[in-house]
């Protein structure tokens, strides 16, 4: 299998070559060392972030409304630094995408044991709802678990407002993350948003509410919604003073002045 290459808004980002990845993950869920540490009782699904190439040459876009956000990813400058995560991504991508309906029923199955009463469980620590196929099986999944509490951080703003606005699931929260190409779509005083600062004091001081002493506090707790760049030094310097919102502001104002003057140039 050759490197994952994820390509956003123009940048190339080249990931170490892993092995085949296993046909099957032997388990879907799992918790992530953030979230052991969570207060909370949260597991987590997870594909790939941003795009990947699966063992059969075929590329998938896992995070199709990613913007600004492509520039810090965590997983693209952490996570994936270890080959054994790169692989369980993969894994999981590749399983959803040749057998969705088994997939389905897995983890249907899977979400059926014990432990998962009464818990919570994160759709995406990375990748997101990549398609309406995607998406419709999850929401079959939630509401056949009505014991199961599920939330996401999503940036698919026109799938999610489509989908599932109309009529959430009783166990479904999310958050809409900002920095993603549809940002322009929020209305942050009626849609529950999160975004990307430098610091916990630049949160504080933006009137914003912290979701660091538990993850769920990003659907569960007070709006909007505000968390602190990891401290990779890429994602650092990228950002500066700025939170992720503002960059994909800069962004989108950067090109619709380069369509602007494309129109008024002559032929």
């Amino acid at each position: 299998m050759s490197g994952q290459v994820n390509r956003v808004q123009g940048a190339l980002f080249e990931l170490p070559p892993a092995r085949p990845a296993p046909e099957r993950p032997s388990r879907l869920l799992m918790r992530n060392s953030r979230l052991r540490r969570d207060p909370e009782r949260i597991w987590n699904w997870t594909l790939p972030a941003l795009a990947a190439e699966l063992p059969s040459g075929r590329k998938i876009v896992t995070c199709p409304s990613a913007g600004t956000c492509a520039d810090i990813c965590y997983a693209l400058f952490g996570t994936y630094r270890f080959r054994n995560v790169l692989e369980r991504h993969v894994a999981n991508l590749r399983f959803v995408v040749e057998d969705l309906e088994g997939w389905e029923r897995v983890m249907r199955a899977e979400l059926g044991a014990r432990r998962f009463r009464g818990a919570a469980v994160r759709i995406h620590d990375a990748g997101d709802f990549f398609s309406d196929a995607y998406l419709a099986a999850w929401l079959r999944i939630i509401d056949a678990r009505r014991e199961v509490f599920f939330y996401a951080y999503t940036k698919e703003v026109r799938r999610f407002k489509r989908m599932v606005e109309p009529q959430p699931p009783p166990n479904l929260a999310w958050v809409y993350s900002l920095g993603g190409k549809h940002d322009a779509m929020l209305d942050l005083a009626t849609d529950r948003v999160a975004d990307v600062f430098p610091t916990e004091a630049a949160i504080t001081e933006a009137g914003w509410h912290s979701q660091a002493p538990s993850d769920l506090l990003a659907v569960r707790g007070p709006s909007p919604v505000g968390m602190s760049v990891n401290r990779i030094p890429t994602a650092v310097r990228l950002l500066g003073n700025r939170t992720l919102g503002q960059m994909q502001q800069e962004s989108d104002r950067r090109k619709r002045a380069l369509r602007a003057s494309r129109r008024g140039k002559p032929l």
